[in-house]
């Protein structure tokens, strides 16, 4: 009797502490008025698809909708990889497993939980594979996607983890699916949420789209400005062949030891895993916090230097983008000696010079370059060092561009989810 005093005084204090107007449930602290429902309580429809899909594959036909076609940056489907079915008229399975707009849709094999929304861009008919289950609910009592957006966000999720049947091929049943729980206020302001989030959803896909286009501009624009296929006005002189080891000076890394590494040093140890293709992702380095001089002197890096990797992946070009970074072994950086800087980086960041890398490799699966490997690759430049400069500045241009959009866009992303954590949590009232 003594420890259920003790329990009932525990949650009478823990309550207390609540914002007034809400309540500590199963999915979390929300509004008084919203409810705490199971999927299987609001009755919808539930399914998973059909196996034996493969004999009615085609060219075209209806869509066939795959957990590859789920994601979890977004409850809105990826139609970019499908693949299409043809069914005979009298296949009682597709009448079964034929999407509506509004259905919920949850990966229940392989990569567990992502959900998905069936929305109007969704062509019709559809059908699902047995990865994956089908929720459909009464569209005048609850949301489907809000249901979908819920059930994406991070709370439901570490539930929906923790309620996965462990077998020998870990998997959700339908009985599983209809137990996962649903916050939900009213149906207006469902919908309102809904609403709100998806138009987030839509300004994150229209920067997705315009990044795409960006990128595909300015490969069009390295291919012609980088051959010479298209000159920039005023530029007529003659291109000539270099060689790559004529026009700049390879430097390799030092064999920093392991021992003298710290979580906390002052310079990043840079590596053939920092060297990306195109960009330096410097997220995870090894750290040290001193180092002599004459290796200051020969091995800390600036902004911009042009590394390329010369183990495992070779021929792999980054430009460098913070200081405070030290080049360690089996990666050469490029100091240009008689070309524009800019100007190199891009022309070693076009396919023929990954392509001719990968060729020269030796040593089987992890190949290697020697520095002879690399300075002897040979491209076209213009004889004019301003032609040099303004196609780099051009193409520079470019990358700026592609870089503000792709932060404007991941910024948009994390104001999303700060976004579904407010109101799917109804934290923030919308109505």
């Amino acid at each position: 009797m003594k420890n259920d005093s003790s329990l009932h005084s525990q949650l009478s204090t823990f309550n207390s502490q609540l914002p007034k107007g809400y309540k500590q449930t199963e999915v979390g602290v929300i509004p008084e008025e919203w409810q705490v429902a199971q999927i299987g309580d609001l009755k919808p429809f539930v399914t998973s698809g059909s196996r034996g899909w493969a004999s009615y594959y085609s060219d075209r036909g209806s869509l066939f909708v795959r957990i590859t076609n789920l994601s979890r940056g977004t409850i809105y489907l990826d139609l970019e990889d499908s693949k299409f079915v043809n069914l005979p008229p009298d296949a009682s399975e597709g009448t079964r497993t034929q999407l509506q707009e509004h259905d919920v849709l949850i990966s229940i094999t392989a990569d567990i939980g992502i959900v998905g929304y069936v929305d109007p861009r969704v062509p019709t008919p559809a059908y699902i594979n047995q990865h994956i289950a089908l929720v459909r609910f009464d569209p005048s009592k609850t949301s489907g996607k809000f249901a979908s957006y819920f059930l994406a966000s991070e709370k439901p999720q570490k539930l929906f983890r923790a309620s996965t049947d462990v077998g020998a091929k870990a998997g959700m049943s339908l009985l599983t699916v209809q137990k996962l729980q649903l916050a939900l206020p009213s149906l207006s302001e469902q919908r309102a949420i809904a609403g709100a989030l998806s138009d987030v959803d839509a300004l994150i896909g229209a920067l997705d789209q315009l990044i795409a286009k960006k990128r595909d501009l300015k490969q069009a624009a390295m291919q012609h400005l980088l051959t010479g296929q298209k000159r920039l006005p005023g530029f007529h002189g003659e291109w000539e062949v270099k060689r790559l080891g004529d026009v700049a000076e390879l430097k390799n890394g030092y064999a920093f030891k392991s021992a003298t590494y710290t979580d906390s040093g002052e310079f990043k140890i840079i590596t053939i895993a920092n060297v990306q293709d195109g960009c330096m992702d410097n997220t995870e380095c090894s750290k040290i916090s001193s180092f002599p001089i004459d290796i200051q002197t020969h091995h800390k890096l600036r902004r911009g230097d042009i590394l390329i990797s010369m183990t495992g992946n070779v021929g792999r070009v980054c430009r460098v983008n913070e200081d405070n970074c030290l080049l360690n072994q089996r990666v050469g950086k490029l100091v240009s000696t008689g070309v524009d800087g800019g100007l190199l980086f891009f022309l070693l960041s076009q396919r023929p010079f990954l392509v001719a890398m990968m060729g020269k490799a030796k040593g089987g699966a992890q190949g290697n370059l020697s520095v002879t490997d690399i300075t002897e690759y040979q491209f076209h430049i213009p004889s004019d060092p301003s032609e040099q400069t303004a196609i780099a500045e051009v193409l520079s241009d470019m990358d700026a561009e592609l870089a503000a959009l792709t932060q404007r866009r991941d910024k948009t992303r994390a104001l999303k989810q700060g976004m579904m954590q407010e109101l799917l949590t109804g934290r923030t009232r919308l109505v």
